[in-house]
This record gives C-alpha cells, structure tokens and sequence, in this order.
C-alpha cells in the first residue's frame, strides 16, 4: 500500500520531536472529529426516538426501539470486534500494561457505531468513555503503520486517550491527567508533552465543530462557598463515597449475572438491557425521556426533589443494567449525573432540617446549591473512578469557575477517601480483574528490564550461510544442525534469512536442488542495533511473529537474538537477590547413593515437603517406568550466605529418611534410583547444579499454585528454573487437602491445548501418569475467543486419537468458545468434576506472562484439584 509506505518512511524523514508533534495532532484531530461524530450521532437517533414516542404509544417506542437497537449493537460487537464491550477504559488500560488486547482502526470503527445505536437506543450510559478507547484506537492503528518502539507505542496510545476524554467533555487539562493518574501513571517529557498536544487539538477540534461536554448551559453559573457549609461539603462527599463503592459493585454483580446467570449472547443481553431501560424511562416525565434531559438535573431544580431522587434512583439500577449487559457506553457522564442529583438531594435535605428548627447556620440560595450540585458530580466521579484530581479538573474546566475549586477538592477528595476504606480500587481495576487481568506496577517492569541491551544477550557466534548455497545444500546444514534458522551474510553484510518455514517454498514452487538459496531466503530481515533495549527487542519479536533477529551495526552482523537467549539473560534480572553483595557459592554434596545407569535418560525430583512428596514420587516413577529413565531424588539444606556451603555442619537425618522412601519406590517399580543432599545458599541454584552435573533430561517438582512475592510469576525457585533449567519440566500443584495418607484422587483428567509444541508434551505425558489410576477418563479440550475460529483442529484431532490408541480410555473432545482462558478452563473443570489439570505453556509466554498475566496460576488459585504445567525443553 502507498499510504502504508509513506507512513513507514515518516520516521526517517522527521526528527523524533517533529514525528511525535506530528502524531499528537494527527491523533488529536481524529479523535475530534470521532467525538463530534459520536455526539451529533446520539443526538440525531435520540431526537428520531423521541419522534416516534410522540406519534406512537411512548409504552411501546421506547422498549421497542431499546430492544432492537440494543440487539444491533450487541450482534455488530460479536460479530465485528468483541473488545468494543463496555466502556473501553479497561481495555486501554490491559493494553497500556503489556496485555495482548486489540486496538486498531477496526476497534474504532466499531466503537464508533454500536455506540451509536447503544446511546440512541436510549441505554443510560455515557458516550465519553467509548470515546477515550476511540482515540486509544486510532493511536494504536497509527503506530502500526508507523515503525516505533514500544515505549512510544504506550505513549501514543495514551496521548490518543487523552485526546478521546478532552474531546469528549471540551476539557484538555483533564484529558492529560487521565492519563497521569488513571492509564499511564508516567510524567516523563514526551508523554506529557504527546498527550497535552494530543488533548489539546482533540478538544479545539471539539468545540470548533460543535461537540461539546454535557448538554447543560455552564455561563452565568451562581455560586457560593465558607468555612459554615464546610460540614455540608464533608457529608456530600462521605454520602458520595458511599453510594460510588455501592456503585461499583451493583456494576460487578450486574456482570456476573449477565454471565453466569443468564448465559445468553450479546445481543440478547445488550437488547434485554435495553428493553428495560426503555420501560423505565417511558414512566419518567416527558422532559427527562432523553439523555440531554436528565444531564440537566442539576442546573433545573424546579423538577422537585421528588423527581430527582426518583431520577437518581432510575438513572443508578438503569446505569447498572445497562453496563452489565456489556453495552458499549462509559460510566463518566452517568456518574457526573447522579453526582450533580445527589447534591441537589443533600442541598433540599439540609433546607428542610433548616427549616424543621435545627439551626446548621448557613443560608441557602441558588448559589449555595448549585455549588452542592456542582461539587456532587466530582465527588460521586471520584468515588467511581479513584481519579479525585481528574474528577475535580474535570468540573472545573466544565463550568471555569474559580470559586468551584476548593468545595470541589473537599468533596472529591472525601468521597475517594472513604470509597477506598469501603471498597478498595477503581471500577477498571476490578473490571479487568474479573476478566483475569491483575496488571503489575510498571515501574517494576521498568527496574528489571532497564539494563539490558541487544549487544547483552546477543549470541556473538553465529553460524552463517551464503545466498548462493545450493538448496540441497541448505537442507543439508538444518539437518545437520539443531538450529531453525541461519543469517544469510554475502561479503560480511547481511542479505537476508533463512527459516525452516522458508523450506516449504521448495515444495511448494518445485524447485530444483541445484538452485541458490536467494530464491526462498527472506530479504531485508527484521533486525536491531546492539543498543536497543529489551523492550524493543521483545516488541519486534512478538509484532512481526519471528523468533529470531540478527544484530547489526550497519549491515555488519554482530550477533543474533533468540528468545531462549532471552529467556537466559533475563532470568539475572528477574532473580536478584536483595543480598547481592553476598556471593553465592556452590551448593555441597554431604549425602549421595547411586544406582545402576542402565536408564536412557534421567528425571530429577527435588523433595522438600514430606506430605506431597509421596505423590511427587508416584508421579516421577510414572514417566520414569514410561520413558526408561532413572529417577534421581534431590533433597536441598538452605543455609545463610554469612556461612560456606563446604563448612558448614548439617543434620542430614531427616533428609535421608525421605530419600529412603524414594528408594523403596523405586524398588517396587523396578526403576534405578539416585539421591543426594546438597547445602546451599540458594535452592535454585542448586537444582541447576544437579541438573547440569547429573545430565538431567526432565524435571519434576511441586508447586505451590500461587506466589505471595512481589514480580514473581510462580515463586522465586520456580521462576528461576523455569527460565534457566535447559531440560523439560514438570511442575505439579496438588490439592490442599492431599498428604501422605490421602494422596489426591488421579482419575478425571482435563487438558486445553492450542496445538502447540509444550501442548503435545502435555498430551504424550498422559500414558504415563494413566499409570498412577485404574479407571482414567480424558477430556481433551481447546479454547478460543468469540470471534474466532478454533485453531489448528486437526493437532486437536490427532491428539485425541494419540491418547485414545494409548490409554484405550473414554476421551471426550471439546472446543469450547470464551473471551477468558482461565475462566473457561476452571468452569470445565469444576462442571466435569476433574481431578487433574495438565497445561502446556510455550517458554516465551512464560516469560511474557511477568508482564502480561498468568493463566497458570489463575487456574491453579481457583481450582482445587491438581494442576500440571509442561514447559518443554529449551534448545
């Protein structure tokens, strides 16, 4: 595509400074223009609803035209884009924390119209939310087309949100501080100065255009503040607080019914939703049948206090409804709106104890409350998002009203303060929670990754080969070498890359032995200088889905990057010890018994918790009798670092009592059996020293299931081993209620796979551990999002006729369809009653889950059975 390319040449023709200008206000002006879009949308649909209600029965308009535009808009989202659900915020967020979560131009798009038909359907949600996912979108859409880093990806897509909120209420400052206090918590140079430019012509483009904040008339506002009221500003803000963390969790509870309760599709709940909402409103005044009308509460107090707080209480459940359906709409302008009606509330609350004798000193007027009013939208806004300086900037940009400030910050601050005590986090954080997504502190990630360069982890010994090797040749040195792919290098410069992918072009174009290997290699490869960070390699690694790169200093290759390389390298950052000024020395043998080497392998099992080990032993003997391995069985005295593993004296008496036991195992299974007792400063490190010095092939260990330490994934042992151990392994959770006398029930095996290679060593350990019960039953199973067809069937397929031919047991096979892996594989687990859960994870999602998540240990928190991961052997 000619747009695609001159897009791509941008950066070499701009400055990095003049590139991100450039980008904030493209983005900038998109986002505008979305939001104007978005605005004359809603309100030309609502105004032909309205319509409708006046020539028609208003009973039967509404709930019909709620219904059918709901189903619309619920059937287009499934249909076109599953992330545009809800208000968009969440999503955002998961994106900005590393998580793998679509935005594009097709998000936006979609975003753009279901919220359309959600809005003008008469659903009581806001239209600003949607539009902070929007701007998000566009900005992520632009740095696909626009090579960047991954650091500046964040900040574009950040600045696009920030864009998408100040264009949404006309109010730049606020859209900036989004994205401090909400979204990317960085006050760095360039993303402040991105998002302010971003914020900046988003809104100009707003105002210009006609989009403008809430439907209320903002000039010549009246209002009035003194230290007498300041009681009234406090209970606002506590009642305020109180209702939002009520808020949120009628918003949670409304989300877990829609889908564990009435477990239909999209369409279904979003046209539910809004049938109701369209019975409900159709019983409201003429006057407030339309979203304009009921965002004018505040300013129009002649409706009574009656009808506010029925307003309030309709506008609360109808918001909630709405939300929990998945409808795509924000909670910002609902929450402004109940804020601005609940300080009308306290305002004619306190008039009538003032007029009932009880003296509060102070003398209402219209200033005084549209003031509460006022102060009510930021603090209920607080409550809900935990954004208090958001929420205040917000109003005041809404009204610019100096004399607003302080009764706002009272307010809004309180009303965070005591939303926190009562229900800790914002309504995002829990939103994406129940989706699985914990995200971890940024500035952690930063601290880890910060050292680490291309020229670091790089392989400095590269195997090359020429462009005019022959194919047959070519096909010679991979079946020769481990490796899957070689840097094509002609007179010292790099030309190209060859993959074992690439050999399928041979077939495929029939072509002869005897040509040159420039006719299937792959020009100009992705690459990176040896100063890049570790960031940008992993980006380039995950975005052009390669598993390679070479390291070039113009065109010279200096080296070349695998993600194994990464997942060494990496592991001395992730593994710090806070005592580092300690060396580690060697681990010490004080206790060794050997067997005859008469296995064709070994697998080492290290024994630390006598109520498990029982079951750890069972299970190794297992693939051991499997394989025709030898079972080698490790027990690890820590000591301090102040003392030498070499020096030190240790009762090894309780060590040789459970190797003993291992011994006796392997006597009625007929299995060689090895042990040792090692003293060490660290277990970790010990472990690879046995696997190293004993040539181990596979490792088996317990796992707690879940990790209390900081920026671990499994635990600071596991972790360590998981990235630096070479063999395979084999991590097993056993249930809380196993020991030594009640080892844990093997009979019901559960196994997702996606096809990959990890998921076929799952499957093949299966006969093994069929050992370990005499009526095994296998459900067999594959997840995949809505909106997507399942992958790679026929190696489901496969799968199932290996295990069926192997364990000639009942194998049940399933594709099953969710948005969440963990959720859906604890749901199966829990309906079928499974005792053993097997997963097979790939080494490089191991290392992307400290960013991304963890789907292992979300499984193993929430079920109770045992729980297998796999992780196959590192080249």
């Amino acid at each position: 595509m000619c747009q695609s390319a001159l897009l791509k040449r941008l950066p070499r023709l701009l400055q990095p400074n003049q590139l991100a200008i450039f980008e904030a206000c493209l983005i900038g002006l998109v986002s505008g223009l979305a939001a104007v879009s978005l605005k004359q949308g809603t309100g030309a649909i609502g105004e032909w609803r309205l319509h409708l209600a006046h020539q028609y029965p208003v009973w039967l308009v509404l709930p019909a035209v709620g219904s059918v535009g709901g189903f619309l808009c619920g059937l287009l989202i499934e249909r076109a884009a599953p992330e545009a659900t809800g208000s968009g915020i969440p999503q955002v967020k998961a994106a900005l924390g590393h998580v793998s979560i679509a935005l594009n131009a097709r998000v936006a798009i979609v975003k753009l119209l279901s919220t359309l038909l959600s809005l003008g359907s008469g659903l009581t949600l806001g239209r600003q939310g949607p539009t902070v996912q929007i701007g998000a979108a566009i900005a992520a859409q632009l740095s696909d087309w626009v090579p960047t880093s991954p650091d500046h990806r964040r900040q574009l897509i950040a600045a696009g949100a920030a864009a998408g909120l100040a264009a949404g209420f006309n109010a730049p400052i606020a859209g900036v501080l989004l994205v401090v206090e909400e979204l990317l918590q960085d006050v760095s140079g360039l993303t402040l100065g991105t998002a302010i430019l971003a914020s900046f012509v988003g809104a100009v483009v707003s105002r210009l255009l006609g989009g403008g904040g809430l439907n209320v008339n903002m000039t010549g506002l009246h209002t009035s503040f003194s230290i007498a009221e300041l009681p009234l500003f406090i209970g606002l803000g506590i009642l305020a607080g109180l209702l939002g963390s009520l808020f949120n969790r009628g918003i949670l509870l409304s989300l877990q019914f829609n889908r564990r309760v009435l477990k239909v599709g999209l369409p279904w709940r979003i046209g539910f939703a809004g049938l109701i909402s369209g019975l409900a409103v159709a019983f409201l005044p003429a006057v407030l049948r339309d979203t304009s009308g009921l965002q004018g509460v505040w300013i129009t107090s002649e409706l009574g206090w009656k009808i506010t707080a029925a307003i309030f209480v309709t506008n609360f459940l109808l918001t909630m409804i709405a939300f929990g359906s998945g409808a795509p709409g924000g909670l910002f302008a609902p929450s402004l709106i109940l804020g601005s009606a609940l300080g009308y509330l306290v305002s004619t609350a306190a008039q009538n104890i003032q007029g009932m004798g009880i003296p509060l000193g102070v003398e209402f007027g219209e200033g005084l409350v549209t003031t509460l009013a006022l102060t009510g939208m930021g603090a209920f806004f607080s409550a809900v998002t935990r954004g208090p300086i958001t929420a205040i900037v917000i109003v005041f940009e809404m009204t610019t009203n100096f004399n607003l400030v302080l009764p706002l910050m009272i307010g809004s601050v309180t009303a965070y303060l005591v939303a926190e005590t009562t229900y800790n986090g914002s309504i995002y954080k829990h939103l994406l929670a129940s989706n699985g997504i914990h995200l971890k502190p940024e500035t952690a990630i930063d601290t880890r990754l910060s050292g680490l360069t291309a020229a670091d982890i790089m392989q400095r010994r590269v195997k090359t080969v020429s462009s005019q090797m022959t194919l047959d040749e070519a096909m010679q040195a991979f079946a020769r070498s481990h490796h899957r792919g070689f840097p094509v290098v002609d007179s010292g410069k790099l030309v190209g890359i060859i993959t074992q992918a690439d050999l399928t072009r041979i077939t495929d174009r029939q072509l002869a032995g005897d040509q040159f290997l420039n006719l299937i290699m792959t020009p100009n490869p992705v690459t990176v200088s040896p100063t890049d960070p570790l960031t940008q390699v992993l980006y380039l690694l995950n975005r052009f889905k390669v598993s390679r790169l070479p390291v070039l200093d113009r065109r010279k290759l200096l080296g070349i990057i695998t993600r194994a390389d990464i997942i060494r390298a990496e592991a001395d950052k992730l593994s710090g010890d806070k005592q580092a000024g300690l060396k580690i020395e060697p681990s010490y043998v004080v206790y060794q018994t050997r067997a005859p080497s008469i296995g064709q392998g070994r697998l080492l099992v290290p024994i630390a918790n006598p109520q498990t080990a029982e079951s750890l032993l069972q299970m190794a003997a297992a693939i051991a009798r499997e394989r025709n391995y030898e079972l080698e069985c490790l027990q690890v005295i820590l000591i301090s670092r102040h003392q030498s593993p070499a020096e030190t004296a240790v009762s090894t008496t309780i060590s040789r009592r459970l190797l003993k036991r291992a011994a006796r195992l392997g006597e009625e299974w007929q299995i060689p059996v090895h042990t040792q007792v090692r003293v060490t400063h660290d277990i970790a490190y010990a472990i690879l020293e046995a696997i190293k010095d004993r040539h181990i092939d596979l490792l088996l260990m317990g796992w707690k299931g879940n990790t209390s330490t900081p920026e671990r994934v499994f635990g600071s042992v596991v972790d360590t081993l998981i990235r630096q151990a070479s063999c395979e392994i084999v991590l097993v959770k056993t249930p809380p209620s196993a020991s030594h006398d009640a080892p844990p029930t093997l009979d019901r095996w559960l196994i997702p796979t996606a096809g990959g290679p990890n998921s076929r060593q799952a499957i093949q350990l299966l006969p093994a551990f069929a050992r370990l019960t005499q009526q095994p039953q296998v459900f067999l199973c594959q997840v995949h999002q809505a909106e997507q067809l399942p992958s790679d069937l026929e190696a489901l397929k496969d799968a199932m006729v290996f295990l069926s031919n192997r364990l000639r047991c009942p194998v049940v096979l399933r594709s099953v369809c969710a948005n969440s892996v963990s959720e859906a594989v604890v749901d199966l687990a829990q309906k079928d009653q499974c005792d053993v859960i097997v997963l097979g994870a790939t080494r490089e999602g191991l290392l992307q889950q400290v960013i991304n998540g963890n789907i292992p240990e979300e499984i193993a928190r929430q079920c109770a059975c045992t729980v297998i991961l796999v992780r196959g052997a590192i080249e």
